[in-house]
């Protein structure tokens, strides 16, 4: 390669300088001294970062779970990367193409904590996890476990296999406040049989923030012969892990939620040593059974939003997932503990620092939660989602980095005022 590729390579996948960076990075270093967990609650500093996006003006955006926006900077790249890509049509997509895919895909599980043979991009965690139950070389009566809280489209497509391999599918209830580790994952045992084949389980339950002790129930899992899948959607950019220490077979993501990443962009991982048993969504030509590309064929695709994956891994990165992770606590903590003792207001969220980050739950008895998130928007302004399903009821609160304590204290008046 020519230093002239080189360079417009370089750009592409976002690795030649960025001003943006380098301001944030200057940024940074003016509170080098100030731990994440004191960081948290500077709301000069937060306000700073709070700029790099543009907000609409509108409502207060509590509602951040579904598509977090992207920072100015991440979304110029984009918009370059969409642009570079139709300058160099298919001259692009059939010399660097699968090259560049490859190193954001590395990057993506140095960040995880994975093997890079162990990951593939994909569009988002329904198609990563679609993947693996539809990819499982099923027998009748083989069994699979999940929780009512679980995300609706993986239920369906084991509702699908339910009918089409004659597999038996078993629904748990998640308790909303549980004593202790021990309890959850018992919840998961007591649903194994000798039949039970795959447990899906989430990171964070995306409904009430529920963070879940993976490790344990993959340990619990293991020990009796059964592997685990486990639905990541909210965890990835949101709070600091990494897969290996999970221990877990199987683990999708969305990239456009906590990364803020372009729409349309996840990860699958799959333990090298369980790549063999799964059959692909799309037929691939023939590769090693162990090669977790040929479970990534999906046909032209667009390439502009992988790139723009480098461009938010290194936007997330300068903040930091310390950083990150504990303004994300704290402004959950803002809220909640303002409202958890009030009549009439009920938390779905767990309050111990180690099982909940920036998603909480709230409910007002006696409102229906359509009614109470309709009213939050008409009257207050604030946007939010209902959850009225899984025994929760209540709108499901997703603030970000670009949330600051004005917005909270809007909302926790307005639910003083509803209740």
């Amino acid at each position: 390669m020519n230093k002239r590729d080189f360079i417009k390579t370089a750009s592409l996948l976002g690795l030649t300088a960025s001003p943006f960076i380098t301001n944030l990075e200057t940024l940074i270093g003016t509170v080098a001294n100030q731990s994440p967990a004191e960081l948290a609650s500077n709301e000069d500093f937060w306000e700073q970062i709070r700029a790099t996006y543009k907000l609409k003006p509108d409502y207060i955006n509590l509602e951040n779970g579904y598509y977090c926006f992207l920072p100015q900077e991440t979304l110029e790249h984009f918009i370059n990367h969409v642009r570079e890509l139709n300058y160099q049509g298919s001259h692009y997509m059939r010399t660097v193409q699968w090259d560049n895919k490859k190193k954001i895909a590395a990057k993506l599980a140095e960040m995880a904590g994975c093997a890079a043979d162990e990951l593939i991009i994909t569009r988002n965690t329904t198609e990563s996890l679609d993947t693996v139950i539809g990819g499982l070389h099923w027998n009748r009566e083989d069994e699979a476990v999940m929780a009512h809280t679980d995300y609706g489209a993986m239920r369906n497509m084991f509702k699908l296999v339910e009918k089409r391999y004659g597999v038996k599918t078993k629904t748990i209830d998640v308790p909303l406040h549980p004593k202790s580790d021990e309890e959850i994952v018992s919840v998961y045992e007591q649903a194994i049989t000798k039949k039970t084949r795959l447990l899906m389980v989430c990171h964070i339950i995306n409904v009430t923030g529920h963070i879940l002790p993976v490790r344990k129930i993959c340990d619990m899992a293991h020990a009796k012969g059964v592997d685990v899948m486990v639905d990541g959607a909210h965890a990835f950019g949101h709070f600091k892990f990494s897969i290996s220490d999970l221990n877990c077979d199987y683990y999708g993501t969305s990239l456009h939620k906590w990364m803020s990443v372009p729409l349309g962009a996840g990860f699958l991982y799959v333990k090298k040593e369980n790549i063999h048993k799964i059959w692909p969504m799309f037929a691939e030509a023939p590769r090693d059974p162990f090669d977790i590309s040929r479970l990534n064929h999906t046909g032209t695709h667009p390439c502009h939003t992988d790139l723009g994956i480098a461009n938010a891994i290194d936007y997330h990165n300068t903040i930091g997932t310390d950083r990150k992770e504990d303004r994300l606590r704290f402004l959950q903590n803002y809220w909640t503990d303002q409202v958890r003792t009030l009549d009439h207001i009920i938390v779905n969220t767990p309050k111990e620092r180690h099982r909940s980050c920036g998603i909480a739950n709230v409910g007002i008895k006696g409102m229906k939660p359509a009614e109470m998130a309709k009213t939050l928007l008409d009257k207050y302004k604030i946007f939010t989602v209902a959850i009225d399903g899984g025994g929760v009821q209540g709108c499901r609160i997703t603030p970000n980095v670009y949330t600051n304590t004005i917005e909270l204290d809007v909302f926790v008046n307005a639910l003083k005022d509803m209740a």
